[in-house]
């Protein structure tokens, strides 16, 4: 997961820098819709398939992802200020952290919460895809704000889960190590997701 972060911010910093590169994204905006199928594409490729797919094909789409991940990314350097990114950063980090920590060490079965959240998450999508429609910022607000609170859950609730499934693992052969790979993922896009939102709240804009 702390490898995929760091392509993905380097792959950002580096587009972002590169004027040619960021020329070819202005003069194709619709380019950042191809990219976002083709993670989309990804994901669910590789969580469908994680059990016909090899260690090195799992792991090279992660890249991958991480990689067209930072593509997207690139644009939030010409929307926020670098200090904006970096202080929404490391607050996603320590958040993510301490909600990390208590999904690993507490007693509780979260998979209840886990549920619900999950639930959250569908009706936070679909309210996102209707607001692109009715452009209400007191809606836009809402979602930020519940997104912050799902993914701060989720995040407790995936790092238990990964935890009992790898509890109950045989050994740590190709097997287990492909579902460490999903597992992963899972944790970096409640991550990405988690910073997003964040900067939302907190980014100042350029």
């Amino acid at each position: 997961m702390a490898m995929a972060l760091a392509i993905t911010g380097l792959t950002a910093y580096v587009v972002a820098t590169n004027p040619a590169l960021m020329g070819l994204m202005f003069q194709y905006p619709n380019a950042i819709w191809v990219f976002a199928l083709a993670e989309l594409a990804l994901v669910v490729g590789l969580s469908a398939a994680i059990e016909k797919l090899s260690l090195p094909v799992a792991t090279l789409m992660f890249i991958v992802y991480a990689i067209l991940n930072g593509v997207t990314f690139s644009a939030l350097f010409y929307v926020y200020t670098m200090g904006s990114l970096a202080t929404t950063f490391f607050v996603t980090a320590g958040t993510f952290g301490a909600m990390s920590a208590v999904g690993f060490f507490i007693k509780k079965d979260l998979s209840g919460i886990g549920r619900i959240l999950i639930m959250a998450l569908i009706g936070l999508i679909i309210a996102t895809v209707v607001n692109i429609f009715l452009q209400s910022r007191g809606l836009e607000m809402i979602a930020t704000y519940l997104g912050v609170l799902i993914f701060v859950g989720l995040t407790a609730y995936d790092t238990q889960k990964i935890k009992k499934m790898f509890m109950m693992a045989p050994d740590a052969g190709a097997h287990t190590q492909k579902y460490a790979v999903l597992g992963a993922l899972t944790l970096y896009l409640d991550f990405i997701n988690l910073f997003l939102y964040l900067l939302r709240m907190f980014g100042n804009r350029k």
